[in-house]
């Protein structure tokens, strides 16, 4: 009976964490042409908690937005949103997710630490890239308005991230140990 405790664990989490990117999306503090939310802290925490099977809430999130479900930044919804300059940052969340899940398989926590702050330069890069193309501005450019402005915040993220899932390690999803 427990090792069927696996699927339904891995089912509620991605619900769970599905829900609290949406929620995070919400949360939002108007940047020009990228909104400050709490999405990165849940995408990320989904890869603290689920390992690589983080990618699960993440491609559902991103699936129901561009399925004009409004869980994206203020509600809005759609494919405009993945081709506007905030695509590339919602995009990278999938990358991003799995390389905080797979460094967070680890046990020490200089790896946990260290792949807490990939997942961001990851979601970032992607963003950047996809800014600097979709705004037509150079990607110098995009990472001064579209980078670092969000640096501070997302240290800050980082660090409750690893606090938190440290608090929740007793009920993670593991690769081979669901």
């Amino acid at each position: 009976m427990l090792k069927d405790r696996g699927r339904p664990l891995l089912l509620s989490f991605t619900a769970s964490f599905t829900g609290l990117i949406a929620i995070g999306s919400w949360i939002s503090v108007p940047f020009v042409p990228v909104p400050l939310t709490l999405q990165t802290l849940f995408v990320v925490l989904a890869g603290a908690v689920m390992g690589r099977y983080a990618v699960y809430p993440t491609g559902l999130y991103i699936l129901m937005g561009a399925l004009n479900i409004p869980v994206f930044h203020s509600g809005t919804a759609g494919l405009a949103v993945l081709l506007g300059p905030t695509g590339g940052y919602i995009l990278g969340f999938l990358p991003g997710a799995l390389a905080t899940g797979i460094a967070y398989e680890q046990h020490h926590a200089v790896f946990r630490i260290a792949g807490i702050f990939l997942g961001l330069a990851i979601i970032f890069l992607f963003g950047m890239t996809w800014l600097s193309l979709s705004a037509g501005i150079s990607l110098s450019m995009a990472f001064l308005i579209g980078v670092l402005p969000f640096v501070p915040g997302d240290v800050v993220k980082g660090y409750a991230v690893f606090l938190i899932a440290g608090r929740l390690e007793a009920f993670t999803i593991r690769s081979g140990n669901p």
